[in-house]
């Protein structure tokens, strides 16, 4: 039966109780991650991330465009001149001239009537020949002053020096690189509402303390004051009490206000409002529950783990890519090229006042010969990129080692200061007891009683700091290693 009221509390421990909400360290992480904007972001990025290396993927694949266009001229092309126009279109009149001055002579021997039916007969041939030069004149006429275009085109990249293919690594690289980022600021994340847990954990038991350090000096306050007023204790020890009850409320002060802007961060930090109450599962508890003991740490599991790393390498993987497009300007690229093109007036039946195409495929290739070294400063440039991320990925390295060293000292550090703060909280309280046990008897003074109970507030202060700083060196330990997880 304890075994189920256990189980129940646990699973209600993140639920609103009343109106006060119980929240575990592990829904607290939960809610930060949750809620966290940045998180967000950096989730967006990698959506952003995956539809550019999708993007970079069609670049394998055939393009279609289509064009329109609409022109306007002045002027209209024209395939004949002025002379050959006016010669077209006078080609009668020029005809019946000359034929009239080539047989007029012979004509004067016709009768009148014969000589003006010829006449009339050649005038009307002119006329019609006249009209026949027009009409070879105006089909001639090209109309090119407003000129409709269209086209279809398909290109399919064949070779390109590689471009592509390093477009396409990038892409992936750059996909990683936004998972790296994502896993960076998830355990930036779990470990900032770790560090402001445990602070609200601290001060909530320093809260704790100080009112039973204010309850302490103002019972003692009061004895002193019945001794005074039974003439066995003097106005001066007092007022050395009175300053330690002032010392004590000033104390229990500042903590409160402490206490009220931590809750208040953590809210923040879980996506809750900042001023609703909420109470940790590990304030209520005395003692904090034992920590998991430390495992030997390996550098080499930071240095498999730490997402800094990885986004570092990210950087130098993208940078040699970066390098092997610089290098593509060097080379030829290859195109496979198709399409429709169409226009209207169009030159394929004359020139016709319609809409006429043609299908076309080819071959393009482009082969740099020269550009005055443009390309090689740009593989230079890239180069020295390239070595630049290698040196802050050595350095990077070198100081994770170092980082995973000390937060293994500081963790066993931590462990050894809470022993030695248990230890000293057992002497401290034994101190008090002895101290106020020779009090009640008269034979010990109430500075010495003061003096007892500053060293037994010191020491379960200690004690306190102690154990937050042993779940404080475990999340370090944890973050220096990159396993800091849910």
């Amino acid at each position: 039966m304890r075994k189920f009221l256990g189980f129940v509390l646990l699973a209600c421990m993140a639920q609103t109780i009343g109106a006060q909400r119980v929240l575990s360290l592990d829904s607290c992480r939960a809610m930060a991650l949750r809620n966290n904007k940045q998180l967000s972001v950096t989730r967006v990025k990698q959506d952003v991330a995956k539809n550019l290396r999708k993007s970079a993927r069609t670049k394998y694949l055939p393009h279609v465009s289509a064009l329109g266009t609409y022109q306007y001229s002045s002027r209209e092309i024209s395939i004949l001149n002025d002379d050959q126009k006016a010669t077209l279109s006078t080609l009668g009149t020029s005809l019946a001239t000359g034929l009239t001055e080539k047989v007029g002579p012979y004509a004067q021997i016709l009768p009148a009537a014969l000589q003006a039916k010829l006449g009339g007969d050649l005038q009307q041939a002119a006329g019609r020949l006249n009209m026949v030069g027009q009409h070879v004149v105006d089909l001639f006429r090209t109309d090119t002053r407003n000129i409709l275009g269209a086209a279809v085109i398909v290109t399919q990249p064949v070779f390109m020096g590689g471009a592509i293919i390093a477009l396409n690594k990038m892409a992936g690289i750059g996909e990683q690189l936004a998972a790296n980022t994502a896993e960076q600021k998830r355990q930036a994340t779990l470990y900032e509402i770790d560090q402001t847990y445990w602070q609200v954990v601290s001060l909530r038991h320093k809260q704790r303390l100080a009112e039973s350090y204010l309850e302490l000096v103002r019972k003692l306050e009061g004895d002193v004051q019945k001794m005074i007023d039974e003439g066995v204790a003097t106005r001066s020890e007092g007022l050395s009490v009175s300053v330690k009850v002032n010392e004590a409320e000033m104390t229990l002060m500042k903590v409160n206000d402490g206490l009220s802007l931590l809750r208040m961060l953590l809210c923040q930090q879980c996506g809750l409002p900042l001023n609703e109450p909420v109470t940790l599962a590990d304030e209520a508890s005395e003692e904090l529950p034992a920590a998991a003991a430390i495992t030997a740490a390996s550098p080499q599991t930071a240095l498999e783990n730490r997402p800094e790393l990885k986004m570092l390498q990210n950087v130098v993987d993208m940078s040699h890519q970066t390098v092997n497009i610089m290098k593509a300007g060097h080379l030829p690229q290859v195109l496979l090229t198709g399409g429709y093109i169409a226009s209207n007036p169009n030159t394929f039946n004359g020139f016709e006042k319609k809409f006429g195409g043609f299908w076309n495929v080819g071959v393009l290739m482009r082969v740099p010969i020269w550009n005055w070294g443009d390309v090689t400063y740009k593989v230079r440039a890239a180069k020295g990129a390239t070595a630049i991320a290698t040196l802050e990925l050595e350095e990077a390295r070198e100081k994770i080692e170092l980082q995973v060293s000390q937060s293994m000292l500081q963790a066993n550090e931590a462990d050894k200061k809470l022993e030695m703060a248990r230890v000293s909280t057992q002497r401290a309280d034994e101190n008090l007891r002895t101290a106020n046990l020779g009090f009640r008897e008269g034979v010990i003074s109430s500075t010495t009683v003061m003096e007892a109970q500053t060293a037994w507030l010191q020491a379960q202060s200690q004690k306190i700091d102690a154990e937050i700083d042993v779940r404080l060196s475990r999340s370090n330990l944890q973050k220096a290693l990159g396993v800091l997880s849910e």
